[in-house]
C-alpha cells in the first residue's frame, strides 16, 4: 500500500535509492565471493591449488567488473594502462563531464568507494593471519588478491584526481576567456 503511494507519485520508498541496483550487486557479490570462498574453503577442500584458482578467479572477475562495468556506472571513472613506444607504462583516464559527474548517485558512489578500501583491508588482515599461522602458500593468494584490489584503488584514485584537475583547468580557461571577452567588449564600445 505504502509502495504503491510512493509509485503514483514518481517517488523511491525509503531503502530503495541506489540507482543502479543490479551493478552495486555485482560490485559487491564478487568482491564478497573471492573473501567468503577463501575463508570458507578450509572447511570444504584439502586442495590447495582448488582454493587458489578459485579466489584468484573470483578477484579476477571483481578486477575486471570494478574496472570495466561498476567504475564506469557507478562514479563515472575508467582506467587503463598501455605500454608505449618507448616501453614506458603510461596510465590512461576517461570520466564523465564535471556536471554528470555531479549528478551521479552518492549511494552508488559511496558503495563504490567503501567496498573498495573494505577489500583491500580485509585482504591484508587475511594476510596477517596467514603469516601468524605460518602458511605462505595462502599469503601467495592474499598477495594476488591484494594486488589486484590495489591496482583498481590506485587506477580509480588517480582517475578521480585527473578529472578534479581537468575540471579546474576547464574552470580557470572559462573564467579567463570571460574575463579576456569581457574587458574586449568594454574596450571596444569605446
Amino acid at each position: 500500500m505504502i509502495r504503491s503511494e510512493f509509485m503514483k507519485f514518481g517517488m523511491r520508498p525509503p531503502g530503495e535509492n541506489y540507482a543502479n541496483p543490479k551493478t552495486c550487486f555485482f560490485h559487491v557479490l564478487f568482491k564478497a565471493g573471492a573473501l567468503a570462498f577463501y575463508i570458507l574453503s578450509a572447511l570444504f577442500f584439502n586442495s590447495f591449488v582448488i582454493i587458489f584458482v578459485v579466489t584468484v578467479l573470483l578477484a579476477a572477475l571483481d578486477f575486471w567488473v570494478v574496472k570495466n562495468v561498476s567504475g564506469r556506472i557507478l562514479v563515472g571513472l575508467r582506467w587503463w594502462n598501455e605500454i608505449n613506444d618507448l616501453g614506458e607504462s603510461v596510465w590512461k583516464f576517461e570520466s564523465l563531464d564535471q556536471e554528470s559527474l555531479a549528478r551521479m548517485n552518492k549511494k552508488d558512489s559511496w558503495l563504490f568507494w567503501w567496498t573498495l578500501y573494505i577489500t583491500a583491508v580485509a585482504w591484508i588482515v587475511l594476510g596477517i593471519f596467514s603469516l601468524i599461522r605460518f602458511q605462505a602458500d595462502y599469503c601467495l593468494i592474499v598477495g594476488v588478491c591484494l594486488t589486484l584490489s590495489i591496482a583498481n584503488i590506485v587506477g580509480f584514485t588517480k582517475c578521480r584526481k585527473d578529472a578534479k584537475k581537468q575540471f579546474q583547468q576547464f574552470a580557470s580557461q572559462t573564467i579567463a576567456s570571460r574575463v579576456s571577452s569581457t574587458i574586449q567588449s568594454a574596450f571596444s564600445v569605446v
